[in-house]
């Protein structure tokens, strides 16, 4: 089975004048098809810069990096442009939705830079079937200002979805949700990732994290730790007791 990310001895340095900062320090990773993978660390752990990397909006200054069997390392600029647009999909916290555009028009969007040329039927379809799958296809016209921000994340995610990309990658997808929107959101998640999606997340929120199935700790540039996830979340099993919990507060005297 060829890995979906595989990350040899990878190396990330920043100069900050005449220093030089090694943000990401002899990496070595493998996440295979399907995995759903949380990458965590506090602030300065170097997290974002290997997300960055996975998602080739930054090059790694040693080391190489496949995505789906190709080396992608040293890729020139718009060959690392097609290889995002085809095969990665993200997701970000602040959803990052055009506020004056419609749903649907959002969710076209990246279609509109694909390698296929596809009429004006077939974007409207492909984008329609993207908002049902996250739950949303009755809000297709609506704007940003009319959804709520889990519907807003959704959309975003639908978004992330309509090229049919073999890696989806989250950046803190629910660092603005409250607590029950959050559960929602990675409901989405684990239902994406059932239908064989590979899902790579950073977040820096523990119980977030038990919704994957394998969590990655970084500290200062370097992996300390790569675990399968124990007693595992579920996110229509937490719904489920947040709603009796709920309950059981209003029919208390």
């Amino acid at each position: 089975m060829t890995p979906v990310i595989e990350l040899r001895n990878i190396e990330r340095t920043y100069s900050s004048g005449e220093v030089q900062v090694r943000a990401v320090r002899d990496v070595s990773l493998t996440i295979l098809p399907g995995e759903f993978v949380a990458i965590m660390g506090a602030s300065g752990s170097g997290k974002s810069t290997m997300m960055n990397t996975i998602g080739c909006l930054d090059r790694p200054t040693g080391g190489c990096y496949l995505l789906d069997g190709i080396d992608v390392s040293k890729l020139n600029r718009d060959e690392l442009a097609d290889i995002r647009n085809r095969k990665i999909g993200f997701v970000f916290q602040g959803f990052n939705l055009l506020a004056r555009t419609s749903a649907i028009e959002n969710v076209e969007l990246p279609m509109l830079y694909s390698h296929k040329r596809l009429t004006g039927n077939l974007l409207r379809n492909k984008g329609l079937a993207a908002l049902g799958i996250v739950g949303l296809a009755d809000r297709a016209g609506h704007y940003p200002n009319q959804l709520s921000g889990g519907q807003q994340q959704r959309v975003a995610i639908a978004r992330a979805l309509c090229n049919e990309p073999s890696l989806l990658l989250a950046d803190e997808p629910t660092g603005n949700l409250d607590s029950q929107t959050s559960i929602e959101i990675m409901g989405v998640f684990q239902k994406l990732n059932e239908q064989g999606i590979t899902i790579v997340m950073v977040t820096h929120e523990l119980d977030i994290a038990r919704y994957t199935t394998r969590n990655i700790v970084m500290r200062d540039g370097v992996v300390v730790g790569d675990t399968p996830v124990r007693d595992r979340f579920f996110a229509t099993e937490e719904l489920r007791r947040l709603s009796a919990a709920q309950a059981a507060v209003q029919l208390a005297p």
